[in-house]
């Protein structure tokens, strides 16, 4: 954040997430975004100009958009899945750019755009990461003990549990736009684009 605070400028941050959203929702709160676009919601790109021209009005310098790599406007998500693919192969570049573009064409801003790509997955664990990676090691391993195969480790309501691979593979789980968390983040007056 020093950095977009200090120039006044526009990050537009790419965090993985190409098909759901849950990594670039907790990214974004976490790190203090502006706005946050996910593939669950379709955003509007005037909401988001309205975004950075509130946060200017209000003497911020500054914004910071996350985008997932799946963030898709309203207008392409309209698209049939086979277009929509088409259009993005044609794209050449990740949607984090394509955003930019629009933005610096449509407000004159400078945008600056960061993809950190898999660097993503680096970081030391902190003390909780290691207590949940221990919980569902053990889990596994009773499990194995007892014979039982075909499962996987979750926390589900802050235990952990063993969930059968038939109700969980092939599945996605996406962002519930209605969810707690995006209900909280736009009270914080977190965008979402829509």
């Amino acid at each position: 954040m020093g950095q977009a605070s200090s120039h006044g400028r526009v990050f537009v941050i790419e965090i993985m997430g190409h098909k759901v959203g849950w990594i670039p929702l907790y990214a974004g709160i976490a790190g203090g975004a502006d706005v946050i676009l996910l593939p669950e919601i379709p955003y509007d790109i005037d909401k988001v100009i309205d975004t950075i021209d509130h946060r200017d009005g209000t003497g911020s310098r500054f914004s910071i958009i996350v985008a997932a790599e799946g963030a898709i406007s309203k207008e392409d998500a309209q698209l049939s899945k086979k277009k929509y693919k088409k259009k993005v192969a044609a794209r050449g570049h990740s949607v984090a750019y394509e955003i930019a573009r629009e933005l610096a064409e449509r407000t004159g801003r400078e945008i600056r755009v960061a993809v950190p790509g898999h660097t993503q997955r680096g970081g030391a664990p902190c003390a909780a990461d290691r207590v949940f990676a221990t919980q569902v090691g053990v889990e596994a391993a009773c499990g194995i003990l007892k014979g039982e195969w075909g499962f996987m480790v979750a926390d589900k309501d802050r235990k952990i549990v063993r969930v059968p691979l038939d109700i969980v593979a092939g599945r996605l789980k996406t962002v519930d736009p209605e969810s707690q968390l995006v209900q909280q983040a736009k009270m914080l007056g977190i965008s979402f684009g829509d």
